[in-house]
């Protein structure tokens, strides 16, 4: 049974026009994702879900299969992701390929390292339906985070179980980065949280995911200072 990556990479963005291919120290975004998905032992296959055929010539000359265009009902800004996972994951398996294990990057989050991925891995033993990472939250439900009710007043989000008067005494709690996300073939079908899920807990600096320009020249920022110097790597 074969583990592979699945990267799903839609042509529209609102927030940064072209972000997937956007040139980031020199090289196209999702070529990041890629590549550290080639540099991870237990792949067998990296495979881009795209509606662009530009991101797919450019994803192919990174090394990724690019298998067909995705239709466009699975290429809004709406669409759902697990389904598009689905989508892929079938086509490759009726291509022939026994996939057993699945690990989805989010190609707008290149801060996140070979060692992030195969922690994942090892989360999802036999009694784990999927795995997903995330940061220590900076606002909390316990202490600073407020709804409001149909009064028009306001109140926590989740009350405390004893009185919290700092955040750092409140329980901890995490904040999704959606950079990875690892499956069993037969629990995908259960999605984010029809099973047991586990955490792997990533540092902040390297949690962000671009969905904004100043989001794009923040992790500009943290890779020259990762690297060094001006040209990407993994």
């Amino acid at each position: 049974m074969n583990t592979i990556v699945t990267i799903c990479a839609r042509g529209g963005s609102q927030g940064v026009p072209g972000k997937n291919i956007r040139p980031l120290l020199g090289k196209p975004l999702i070529v990041y994702t890629i590549e550290q998905a080639r540099s991870c032992p237990g792949i067998d296959g990296v495979y881009v879900s795209t509606d662009d055929p530009t991101i797919a010539e450019i994803a192919r000359a990174a090394g990724a299969q690019v298998p067909f265009l995705r239709p466009a009902e699975l290429a809004t800004a709406t669409a759902p992701k697990i389904p598009v996972i689905q989508h892929l994951v079938e086509h490759i398996e009726c291509a022939g390929v026994r996939v057993g294990r699945i690990v989805d990057l989010d190609p707008t989050s290149p801060l996140r390292t070979v060692e992030d991925i195969e922690a994942c891995m090892c989360l999802l033993d036999e009694k784990t339906d999927v795995v997903i990472t995330g940061y220590e939250a900076e606002k909390n439900p316990y202490f600073n985070m407020v709804e409001c009710r149909p009064d028009g007043s306001v109140a926590l989000v989740k009350p405390p179980p004893y009185p919290v008067e700092a955040r750092q005494l409140a329980p901890t709690v995490y904040a999704m980065n959606a950079s990875i996300y690892v499956w069993h073939r037969r629990t995908l079908g259960k999605g984010l949280w029809g099973g047991r899920v586990k955490l792997h807990i990533m540092p902040r600096e390297r949690s962000v995911d671009i969905d904004t320009p100043l989001d794009f020249k923040l992790v500009e920022l943290l890779l020259r200072e990762r690297f060094g110097h001006a040209e990407g790597g993994i």
